[in-house]
């Protein structure tokens, strides 16, 4: 008789439809490419188009929630000593893990000499398009964290202003304590309802990776990557450094964490974040692993999601710093080593541009700007990358999540607040709800 948990059995199950999701729409994708097959093409496209939306509208809700939520809840875990020492923690490690992974893309751009050889010009519209989008500096940015309207921050989806809300509400309820206690349940039942719709979209994921996929190949084919796979395979390359190499050894030497178990229950995030490439998407996955790997529910609820828009490996550090290398040696402009602490010093410090699904935009349009590359040299090479951008990005999210998994268990485990019960459970195990928060 089977020992296998039915959770484990339904993960099971959801791998192998998210693998033939991806076989599936390759295929399609392919014979839509050189049969010419408008309407499989364009099917492919509205699939694919109809999870994304599905996906997107659950980001900015899900994000405010969880994190006034998960601020409140850190005073369940000793007070406010605790919590600053927790919230310390954290953002030293976020920063001290995005230091590697951008030293590590600039290892692999600078020696792959990427971009070199490549001429690929973008169309005048897009061009014009991405020109204009790219326009601003540090200070545009930073004026842009505060919303001057509160409602207009969620109905425009501006996360990063969202995010500024989330924090600054949560810590007014947190300091007002019981007196904020209706708010809170409030919150806290959106937060639930929310989990749940995305659960429903999230079974959806084998039939958005199959039109996502499939319409990357109806459009572009073999012949539009050949001149970027050395960018693409740079990225990847740099990406699987990170999750691979860099947070085992580091689960392994700083918290005594076996990487195997690690991967094990956070596998499920990972796929889905791979196939989703939205962090804000994967985040009940993501806390969830978090909650496996040992780490208190509530503080879970606090690092997690503001790991969803501050740790991001993939788009703030290995993809913007190798970018840049292929975009500079394409025009053939060469950088210099103050130019490399510039890309460095944005990667680490300019996290928080990383909100979403469009930070990856963000972060790159910062790093050129930082190397003081031309208007319109950035809006070129920015328009290229679009072109790829969905390959690109089912890398770069599964590393940021990776990331915000990892460093909650390791600031568990140096204060001494990781569960090994629930680390050493079984893959699949049910995980007690406490009164904060039920299981995702």
């Amino acid at each position: 008789m089977s020992t296998e948990s039915p959770r484990s059995r339904r993960t099971t199950y959801f791998g192998l439809a998210v693998l033939a999701g991806l076989v599936l729409g390759a295929v399609l994708g392919f014979v839509a490419k050189q049969g010419e097959v408008s309407w499989l093409a364009t099917t492919l496209a509205r699939i694919g188009e109809v999870f994304v939306s599905l996906v997107q509208f659950t980001v900015i809700p899900l994000v405010f929630t969880a994190i006034v939520v998960g601020i409140t809840s850190l005073r369940h875990l000793g007070g406010p000593r605790v919590a600053a020492r927790l919230g310390g923690r954290t953002v030293a490690w976020f920063a001290g893990t995005s230091l590697i992974a951008v030293l590590i893309g600039i290892l692999i751009g600078t020696v792959g000499n990427l971009g070199t050889g490549v001429a690929v010009t973008p169309s005048e519209e897009a061009v014009a398009n991405i020109a204009e989008r790219a326009q601003g500096d540090w200070w545009s940015f930073v004026q842009g964290i505060v919303p001057s309207n509160v409602f207009s921050a969620f109905t425009e989806g501006e996360i990063l202003q969202v995010v500024f809300l989330a924090l600054l509400v949560g810590a007014a309820a947190y300091a007002l304590g019981e007196r904020a206690e209706a708010f809170v349940s409030f919150n806290r039942a959106a937060f639930g309802v929310i989990q749940k719709v995305l659960g429903w979209i999230i079974w959806l994921a084998p039939l958005g990776v199959l039109g996502l996929l499939g319409n990357a190949f109806a459009s572009y084919g073999n012949e539009f990557f050949a001149p970027l796979v050395s960018l693409i395979v740079a990225v990847y390359v740099g990406c699987a450094l990170v999750l691979f190499v860099v947070y085992p050894i580091l689960l392994r030497t700083v918290g005594g964490i076996s990487p195997v178990t690690f991967f094990r229950k956070s596998w499920n995030a990972l796929q889905f974040a791979f196939v989703s490439q939205s962090s804000g998407a994967t985040l009940p996955l993501s806390r969830q692993a978090a909650v496996d790997l040992g780490v208190p529910r509530g503080y879970a609820s606090f690092a997690v999601p503001l790991g969803t828009t501050t740790k991001m490996d993939g788009c703030a550090a290995v993809f913007p710093s190798i970018t840049a290398i292929f975009i500079a040696n394409m025009f053939d402009i060469p950088l210099g080593f103050g130019d490399y602490v510039l890309i460095v010093l944005v990667a680490v410090f300019g996290s928080l541009a990383t909100a979403g699904t469009t930070g990856w935009f963000t972060m790159l349009t910062l790093t050129l700007a930082a190397v003081n590359l031309p208007p319109e040299v950035i809006a070129t090479g920015i328009a290229i990358v679009f072109a790829i951008n969905p390959i690109l990005d089912m890398m770069r999210t599964a590393t940021n999540v990776a990331g915000q998994i990892a460093v909650p268990v390791l600031v568990a485990r140096s204060t001494g607040i990781l569960d090994e019960d629930a680390l050493n459970a079984p893959v699949g195990s049910p995980v007690p709800a406490d009164e904060e928060f039920a299981a995702a």
